[in-house]
């Protein structure tokens, strides 16, 4: 195993000779950037979400994970769902990333989250809350999307520091635990969901759905005291609203299911 001290330097080596325009900026977190900068590859992604997905498995008292075995009906259901993104030709890492989704047994959490890697976990709370398979369906792109384009890294490597994700790279217990609970409440930045959102649409674009459908969940958030974690306070939801309705007329998304009645029976389940 190699030492992190050399991996460090290695990966700011890189940093520094491979890109100009963030050389010149340097540490500047408040620039596009560092935003847009990732000290890690994406195999980098794969080794920590499986570190944080296995540290999950091992709390089941603060993360009770439905097991599939005795829960596949309403899994199946939740992993066809998963599969319209997957299929929509936009994931850039559709056969690298494990996109292993779980269920997390706690009705009064209105959360969500993707690892990097691509182990999604949504909350029962959520799943009740949420009216649609649209809706769903607008959230697990949004979060996907983080995990695609591997905003997780970029932000952990500017809110814990490089040496922290390193560590939990190669193994660190403290670490891990420290990255997972950063990921369950992490706030991304105004660029980070803007495109996050974006994508929600593009992914549903070519089905048969409602594109817009994150828009009504967006929606449904408004005058909640208690929002999700993941709901960043930036952009405003109204605007985003907006935002993704916008998008979807443009890309003229033609699609209008919503399944309302299915997802309403499917909800039974949990």
């Amino acid at each position: 195993m190699l030492n992190k001290s050399i991996i460090l330097i290695f990966a700011l080596s890189f940093v520094s000779f491979s890109s100009c325009t963030f050389t010149k900026k340097a540490w500047d977190t408040t620039s596009d950037a560092w935003e847009n900068a990732n000290l890690f590859a994406y195999t980098d992604d794969i080794a920590l979400g499986k570190q944080v997905s296995e540290e999950i498995a091992k709390d089941p008292s603060q993360y009770p994970v439905l097991p599939e075995n005795s829960n596949k009906e309403i899994y199946s259901y939740l992993n066809s769902l998963r599969d319209v993104i997957l299929n929509s030709g936009q994931i850039k890492y559709k056969d690298e990333f494990e996109w292993k989704l779980h269920i997390i047994k706690d009705d009064k959490t209105l959360n969500a989250f993707a690892t990097p890697g691509g182990y999604i976990y949504v909350y029962t709370g959520l799943i009740r809350f949420l009216d649609s398979e649209d809706q769903l369906l607008g959230v697990l792109g949004h979060e996907m999307a983080h995990a695609d384009k591997r905003h997780s890294t970029r932000q952990l490597s500017k809110s814990l520091g490089v040496a922290l994700l390193l560590d939990a790279v190669l193994g660190e217990r403290d670490a891990i635990e420290q990255i997972l609970g950063a990921l369950v409440s992490l706030t991304f930045s105004r660029g980070h969901e803007t495109e996050a959102d974006e994508f929600s649409v593009n992914y549903l674009c070519p089905s048969p759905y409602n594109a817009a459908g994150s828009a009504g969940f967006f929606q449904k958030m408004e005058g909640q005291q208690q929002p999700p974690e993941f709901l960043s306070t930036h952009p405003n939801p109204a605007n985003r609203v907006q935002t993704i309705n916008n998008l979807a007329s443009s890309m003229s998304c033609g699609g209008t299911r919503t399944n309302k009645e299915k997802y309403e029976q499917m909800k039974k389940l949990l």
